[in-house]
């Protein structure tokens, strides 16, 4: 009605209408003042009731990439932008301590925290064996869960048989990782289909299970495995319910990147065998067969009564190894000197028609040239040390990417009798330890972080070319 009679005397004369147009203004400001006014109640309101949320992060190195997780609204945003400032603070958790709140906590509990905590940054590893139990207590939880699984091309039939059945029986589509076909076929090519019988398994082991595995947790901030300190008490009696990844990397790279759930750690294999039959739990039928610690089908066979379930896993070697590399950050060492530990006998890493192997001749002769005819990046490694390890497939990958580029990629065994010369001429604290050799000037330089992935590796040359 107001405006209506603005309009009517605005006939009259200039000055009505001008007066008419300035209150229609000041309305109009008043107005829209009075809704800024109620937004910043609302948006003071909604700050005071999410303000004790958190997200959480990992020790040391957070995996997480920082969200915008803000609920209000953008108009608001524009008409009160110091809200935005208010944004949710990232807390650090302690995953010691959250291992020891969870050291006697039911399987249940633990893969509910873990599922809670890291969303759909975290899976199951699935062997396809009695570790379908971790599937069933994620599903109890009622919350979402991820299901991954390495195919090393040597399975079981009865094993696909049983992946597809655990698939429908859930209603869920297990990720499946395969392992490198150029890698798989130089293996094969060079050393036959069985050659783990004649060398030990380690070598195909890290070709078809340890870096499928190793690219499949860089795309994860979390996993959770059916290690249990029962299945082999001379190497997983310490496996801790939860822990920082003390040898692969996560989404975010670099130590202290992934977190490890081990919800059935304190579990004894008789009470995960109970719990699979209350619940109607599908298994795999080789278990009716003998076998009970499943993996590829050359490598696994029957244990007998009274045999321990590992007897079944690479039953011509040593007890002590009974192990494929997935788990080494948790294997309980023997006590042992350095000095014999070096000694050590190793399946060499770092394997490469691209990589030049160098003696102590060679390092010496590298290290003593002022002007080089190519730069070089060299590594000093340790076959047994689970960081050379972790960061193989990253170097071996580096090597042939810049295989013709005219900076040549090296390794150098720096463990044992050369550590020492290490030590003192080379810069070695730790392995591994990466040196860039320019070509233009005797002194190497130290690669200076953990980050370890080929990306960075060759970001790194590339500054130093």
């Amino acid at each position: 009605m107001a405006l209506a009679s603005s309009s009517a005397a605005s006939s009259t004369s200039p000055l009505n209408r001008s007066i008419a147009s300035h209150s229609a203004q000041d309305l109009k400001a008043a107005s829209w003042v009075g809704s800024v006014r109620s937004l910043d109640r609302q948006v003071a309101s909604s700050v005071a009731t999410n303000s004790g949320y958190r997200r959480s992060s990992i020790k040391p190195i957070s995996a997480e990439l920082k969200r915008n997780n803000s609920a209000v609204p953008k108009a608001v945003s524009v008409a009160a932008p110091e809200v935005v400032e208010t944004e949710k603070v990232e807390k650090v958790v302690d995953w010691e301590k959250m291992a020891k709140e969870l050291e006697h906590a039911s399987p249940l509990t633990i893969m509910d925290r873990a599922l809670e905590e890291f969303d759909n940054d975290i899976a199951i590893a699935f062997s396809g064996a009695e570790d379908v139990a971790l599937i069933e207590y994620a599903h109890l939880t009622g919350r979402p869960f991820r299901v991954f699984s390495l195919d090393t091309g040597r399975l079981n039939p009865e094993t696909y048989q049983f992946f597809d059945t655990v698939e429908k029986h859930y209603g869920i589509r297990i990720e499946y990782m395969f392992p490198d076909a150029t890698e798989v076929q130089a293996l094969v090519r060079t050393k036959g289909l069985f050659s783990f019988y004649e060398d030990g398994h380690q070598e195909c082991c890290r070709v078809r299970k340890v870096r499928p595995l190793r690219r499949a947790l860089k795309g994860l901030r979390a996993w959770i495995t059916g290690q249990r300190k029962d299945q082999s008490p001379g190497t997983r009696a310490e496996v801790p319910v939860v822990q920082v990844d003390p040898v692969f990397e996560g989404l975010e790279g670099g130590a202290g990147s992934l977190v490890k759930f081990n919800p059935v750690a304190n579990v004894e294999g008789t009470d995960v065998w109970n719990f699979l039959r209350a619940m109607s739990v599908p298994v795999n039928s080789l278990h009716a067969q003998g076998f009970i610690s499943i993996g590829c089908e050359p490598c696994t066979r029957a244990v007998l009564p009274g045999q321990h379930e590992r007897e079944g896993r690479w039953w011509w070697e040593d007890a002590k190894a009974k192990e494929c590399g997935l788990h080494k950050g948790n294997l309980k060492q023997e006590e042992t000197s350095s000095s014999v530990q070096t000694t050590v006998k190793e399946a060499d890493i770092f394997n490469s028609d691209n990589l030049v192997t160098l003696s102590r001749t060679g390092i010496e002769n590298l290290a003593r040239l002022e002007n080089r005819k190519d730069s070089w990046i060299v590594v000093l490694y340790a076959p047994w040390c689970q960081y050379c390890q972790a960061m193989e497939a990253s170097f071996v990958d580096l090597a042939d990417k810049l295989a013709g580029s005219g900076v040549k990629v090296g390794k150098f065994r720096a463990d044992g009798d050369q550590k020492a010369y290490a030590q003192q001429e080379l810069q070695l604290q730790s392995f591994p330890t990466i040196l860039f050799f320019p070509k233009h000037a005797s002194k190497p330089i130290k690669y200076p972080t953990e980050k370890r992935d080929v990306d960075s590796l060759m970001s790194f040359v590339k500054l130093l070319k």
